[in-house]
């Protein structure tokens, strides 16, 4: 298995058959994940069958997603359809779904259709993020904790109606959650930074106004190319990334062009006790 290192920061092009994978492959894969954090993948003509098959090898498949569509016969695979239509809301710094107890460990998404330029996806290293930190905002940032809720799923909530009953539902349904301000990785056992603009509301025990300024200087840190790998998707390319310390921010430059992805999101790392 060849493994291309992209950055010095995350990233790596690995070139094996997806479709056909063993548990032997999957074990090598999972480890390059761990070294590189997002691992990529070119001309995979995986079926929809075969994402699942693919993610079985990492842990437990994640229930269907609370906002976006879902495949018609496959509810487990998220369908992230866009166009001028249906312009994307994920051209925002996030990690997915931190608004749970327990954040999924990865996701598996596949190129189906993609624009001749545009839509580039970027990944950041928050491990190494929380290394560049100067000591003593590592020690403080060390000691917190912030409230995560759904953010800006407010919007596909509330919708074109303003449905504000819906939105209200929603905010109850999916809840909010506590999560340390540094996080430590159950594998690698590295800390990084762990929170990101979507999803984040507050850092516990501040003011709002003091919160948000902490919070804008974290996230103006995390923003420097250093810590980042951008991917140029072609049509059937796959990314695998980990979800607990890495960040990413897809591009919405694109339109009115046409951009389709399938994902699979895994909850829960297998490897791990």
């Amino acid at each position: 298995m060849k493994i291309e290192r992209l950055t010095p920061a995350l990233g790596a092009e690995i070139d094996i058959d997806l479709g056909r994978i063993t548990s032997y492959g999957a074990q090598a894969v999972y480890e390059a994940l761990m070294a590189h954090q997002v691992v990529f993948f070119r001309d995979q003509q995986m079926t929809p069958e075969q994402h699942i098959e693919l993610a079985h090898h990492f842990g437990e498949i994640d229930v269907p997603h609370p906002v976006y569509q879902n495949h018609p016969e496959i509810a487990a695979i998220t369908v992230l359809e866009n166009d001028v239509n249906r312009p994307p809301d994920t051209n925002d710094w996030h990690k997915d779904l931190t608004f749970r107890e327990s954040p999924p460990f990865m996701s598996i998404l596949h190129a189906k259709k993609v624009p001749a330029a545009g839509g580039d996806t970027l990944w950041a290293n928050m491990a190494l993020a929380y290394e560049n930190l100067p000591p003593h905002m590592r020690d403080m940032l060390g000691t917190l904790e912030a409230v995560h809720d759904i953010g800006c799923f407010r919007n596909d909530y509330l919708g074109a109606a303003h449905d504000i009953q819906a939105m209200n539902e929603g905010v109850h349904t999916n809840g909010a959650w506590v999560h340390p301000v540094v996080g430590r990785h159950p594998v690698t056992g590295a800390k990084y930074i762990n929170v990101n603009r979507s999803f984040t509301q507050h850092i516990v025990g501040m003011l709002k106004a003091e919160s948000d300024r902490l919070l804008d200087y974290i996230y103006r840190h995390l923003d420097q190319p250093e810590h980042q790998v951008r991917f140029r998707w072609r049509d059937n390319s796959v990314a695998m990334w980990d979800n607990r310390v890495t960040q990413h921010y897809a591009l919405a430059d694109y339109l009115p062009g046409y951009r389709c992805m399938n994902r699979v999101t895994v909850n829960s790392d297998k490897r791990v006790i």
